[in-house]
């Protein structure tokens, strides 16, 4: 039973954590790097500090917004689909950046990529408890979260060299970095539609008795949760 234990987590675990980290990754990298492009684009678009700050925080507005009706649309499609296509949308939104010339347009932009990307963190979180019980997610989560200082090291060094690449082609460097980072983000994203897999009943990559054992694990786990929860919560029902 151990021994079963151990070989279908440490597979799930593989499967899936590695490939949620990188877009994860993505997404930090995607959501930080117009501190990077401040400079040089505040310079070209005739952008004010106080406009800049309005189009760094107006994100996080269409983040709150959207992120409940974001989750929502996961249970119904899927995490497959739903973060497939968030990937993929919010890696155009960002490479858009590359092309915008207005005050309006910069805080457009920006909100749209807050309402897109709303969704990705929680999502992926509750994506996670439909295959590790709870003794897991402490230890899994942590692993996601790993992509957040890989994003800072990654993405301070690679946007700095995408910097420099100001004036190739005749585009500016603040405009190869919102194209370069972004292109990734739609690739991965459309790679997600394939490679993830919604849930335990199927997942092809396991054999028929690791999907049988896993299924019946997170049951288990599930209805001894919910039993304490009753307890905890109505202590008069089991006392009855």
């Amino acid at each position: 039973m151990e021994e079963m234990k151990q070989r279908v987590f440490t597979k799930v675990t593989w499967r899936l954590i590695p490939f949620l980290v990188l877009c994860y990754l993505l997404n930090y990298i995607d959501r930080v790097n117009l501190g990077f492009a401040a400079l040089e684009m505040n310079r070209d678009l005739g952008l004010t500090a106080t406009t800049f700050g309005y189009g760094a925080g107006i994100l996080f507005i269409g983040y709150l917004i959207f992120g409940v009706p974001s989750n929502l649309g996961l249970n119904k499609y899927g995490a497959r689909i739903w973060l497939g296509l968030l990937l993929a949308v919010w890696g155009c939104i960002s490479a858009s950046m590359a092309f915008i010339t207005t005050t309006t347009q910069f805080l457009v932009v920006r909100f749209l990529l807050g309402a897109v990307e709303a969704g990705f963190f929680p999502g992926v979180i509750f994506y996670l408890t439909q295959w590790f019980p709870a003794e897991y997610r402490g230890s899994i989560t942590s692993r996601f979260m790993f992509a957040q200082p890989l994003a800072l090291m990654i993405g301070s060094t690679v946007s700095g060299w995408l910097l420099t690449l100001d004036g190739m082609m005749g585009v500016a460097g603040w405009q190869w970095m919102f194209i370069l980072e972004g292109a990734p983000t739609v690739i991965v994203g459309l790679i997600a539609l394939s490679y993830l897999t919604d849930n335990p009943s199927k997942a092809n990559w396991l054999t028929a008795e690791e999907r049988n054992f896993l299924i019946d694990e997170l049951e288990k786990r599930k209805a001894t949760s919910c039993s304490k929860r009753k307890g905890f919560y109505f202590p008069s029902y089991a006392e009855s």
